[in-house]
Formats: C-alpha cells, structure tokens, sequence
C-alpha cells in the first residue's frame, strides 16, 4: 500500500499549510520491512543498503541495525555515510573514482572497493602501497557481464549485458584477476567479483541474474586457481510505480539464494538493494493551490512539485498518491473545486513537464485539500533540481512513534 500511515497521515493534517510541501519518513515503518527483507535472506547472504537511494542521516541509522553495511559511490557519500553510522562497514562503488576520493576511502578504513577498470585498480594499488603500506584492502572487480537473451528486457534500467561505462569488460576479466593472484598488487586482497547490471527486476528474474553472475564468477575464479570469498550481485529489486501494491517477493528471492548457496558452502553472496529498502517509508506531502478546467480537462495546482520530487518526470510515470480532505477554508474568497472525476496534479514550476500525476480520481478535490505522494523514500528530494525557479525547499519530518 501507499496510503501514508496513520503516523504520517496525522502529521500531513496537523502541518500549518506555511510548512508543506513537506517529505515525511515513518521510520517504524521502515524497520519492519527491512526486518523482514533481512529475515527472507538466508544467513550467508550479506544485505547492504545502497546510500544513494536516501542518504538521510535518520534513514541510515534506522537501517544500521537490519544491514551489514552500506554501499557508496561518492567521496561525498563516503563522508556523509561514515559520519551519520560511524563504524559500519562501507564498500566503496561507482565509476570515475578520483585519487583524492581513494585515499579519503583508504584512510577511512573501508573494506571493500568495487574496481570498475583496470585503470582504477593500477591507482588504487598504487594509492594504498602509499597510504597502508602495511595492510592490505579488499578488492571485488565488478565486471559488465553478459547474460542470457532477455533476460534483462524486464528491466527498467540496465547498467550491463550492453555496452555501458559500468564495470570491466568481460574480455578484460582473465587479465584483472591475473593482476590479484599473481603477487604483482601484494597490497590488494581479492575478495571475489561484483556485478550489478540492472534496476527494476522482479524476483524470478533477479535471481536468475544473480545465479548467472555466481556460476560466471566461480568460473573466473577457479580458472585462476582460486575460489571467491564473496559474490555481490547487486541491487535493483523492484519497486513498481504503476502497481504500487505489488513488492519484490523477498521470500522467494530468498528461497533461490538459498538453494544458490547449497551448491557453494564456502561462499557469501552480497546483496546491495536502496529503493526496494526505503521507497515505501517516505510521502512527499502537499496542498492543492488552485483547481481549474483546460480544454476539457482538469487540474490541480498543488505546492512544490518536480524541482522536489523528479521521479515521475524522469521515470514518466504518475506518481501513486493519497488525497486528504481539509473542510477548513480560512479565506474570504471563492474555494475552487474540482467539477468532474479526474484531475492532473501539477506543480508551481513554468514548464508543462512538471506534472506529478495526471488523471486521478480526485472528485470535488478542493484548493487547501492536501496530498500525500507515496514511494517517495528513495530517489526522490536527493535527485531533484532543488533550486530551479527559488521555491522554498520542504520540511522534513522522521516520524517514530504511533499517532506520529
């Protein structure tokens, strides 16, 4: 469901209108689901959470107790991430790392590094001879692997299986792990192999993904006389904003990693979701403006919009929402209201591409009803254009307790 629980439904109602929009995280709620992810996962698969989904402080500390780590991607994110769950371990992913961002790693003491490229394991090599002289750092090569005919055509964004700037060419994978067993990086301890090639994969063919990336690796590994420690196979579980209702089936997924493993005893496979972990806990929530026919349709103008929350317009879909009735009308003025049984749901911006959700059953919304957007705890304020025409930016409410 996306209806914003009762917690967060109280406090969307209780908000003087001066305060919205406003996004609102039921943090309650966001520990029940990732403690029941963490217990559909067998026990030799680890769970990171991919801090760019929602990097919010209070979102990584609700996870820390149900994650074995975090995943990030930037020198940014690697700051942010060790400051707000200090001690957690941190792998450190993403293409086009900087020198400066692997020796902020290397001195932050982060256990893995995802190594996109050749070039990048020669500088971090090099970068931790400099920095660890005496230690050694984990590495896990990811690698753009190819998969089976269509078996990523369900996808809603594909980083593999295609040419991509995401990982090792496969062609390169005999000479990358030659590199990390053949003592010429003594500094560099191969930990196994990543690959994650794409987002928005339901169960069944999530876990065949991850069972083709398993079997390639300890392929790879057994070639160069040796056998993965661990295999990450990535993120990319569903969150289906066109039926909202229907979640990635962790039990089965679960159930295929655990058969997966019975044919590896001495492997770990890692897991590395960030939407599927948080989208459900998070509302953007707002009040409708004004109501008004166009050509035959209707609209509802409603605070904010897409410079805070960007998915619907780059996804293209409509964004699942709530709609709540406020009966106080404090002006002097007509209230507008909607005449017919669908309303668009735009925002304040000057372009018609702001646009939140159209055709919604909405009769007789009114201006000062409020809506609450749902699956909005992932990818949503962190990867809009905050400041493009100089709204005020929203509040931010972690709600954790019942009644809010």
């Amino acid at each position: 469901m996306t209806d914003p629980t009762d917690a967060v439904r109280n406090r969307v109602l209780s908000l003087p209108s001066g305060e919205l929009p406003a996004y609102l995280y039921d943090l309650a709620a966001l520990r029940a689901h990732a403690a029941a992810v963490r217990a559909s996962l067998p026990e030799r698969v680890e769970l990171y959470y991919a801090a760019k989904a929602n990097p919010e402080p209070e979102i990584l500390a609700a996870l820390s107790a149900y994650v074995d780590g975090y995943e990030v991607a930037s020198g940014g994110e690697l700051a942010h991430v060790a400051q707000a769950v200090p001690g957690r371990p941190l792998a450190f992913g993403g293409p086009g790392k900087t020198p400066a961002e692997i020796v902020a790693a290397l001195e932050l003491g982060v256990e893995r590094f995802h190594v996109e490229s050749e070039y990048e394991l020669h500088m971090l090599a090099e970068l931790a001879r400099r920095v660890l002289p005496a230690g050694r750092v984990g590495v896990l090569p990811r690698f753009n692997l190819p998969v089976a005919a269509g078996s990523l055509a369900a996808s809603s964004l594909a980083m593999g299986g295609r040419p991509s700037p995401f990982g090792l060419d496969p062609a390169q994978a005999d000479t990358v792990m030659g590199l990390l067993t053949d003592d010429t990086y003594p500094q560099l301890e191969l930990k196994g192999v990543h690959a994650h090639l794409a987002s928005g994969l339901r169960a069944p063919e999530q876990f065949a993904v991850a069972e083709s990336v398993v079997e390639w690796a300890v392929r790879l590994s057994e070639r160069h006389g040796v056998r993965p420690a661990e295999v990450n196979v990535g993120g990319g579980m569903t969150v289906d904003y066109t039926a909202p209702d229907e979640r990635f089936d962790w039990v089965a997924y679960g159930a295929g990693l655990a058969r997966l493993l019975s044919r590896h005893p001495d492997l770990v496979v890692r897991v590395e979701p960030g939407r599927a972990l948080t989208a459900y806990c998070g509302w953007y929530a707002t009040e409708v403006l004004d109501v008004k026919p166009s050509h035959g349709e209707e609209f509802a103008v409603v605070r904010g919009g897409t410079h805070h929350l960007r998915t619907p317009a780059t996804k293209g879909h409509d964004q699942p929402c709530t709609l709540l009735t406020v009966e106080d009308w404090p002006h002097p003025w007509v209230r507008p209201a909607a005449r017919g049984e669908l309303v668009t749901l735009t925002g304040q911006l000057c372009t018609p591409k702001d646009v939140l959700a159209r055709n919604v059953p909405a009769a007789a919304l009114r201006a000062g009803d409020r809506v609450a957007f749902g699956l909005a705890g992932a990818y949503a304020w962190n990867i809009s254009h905050h400041d493009f025409l100089m709204h005020p930016r929203p509040g931010f409410h972690f709600i954790d307790a019942p009644g809010g």
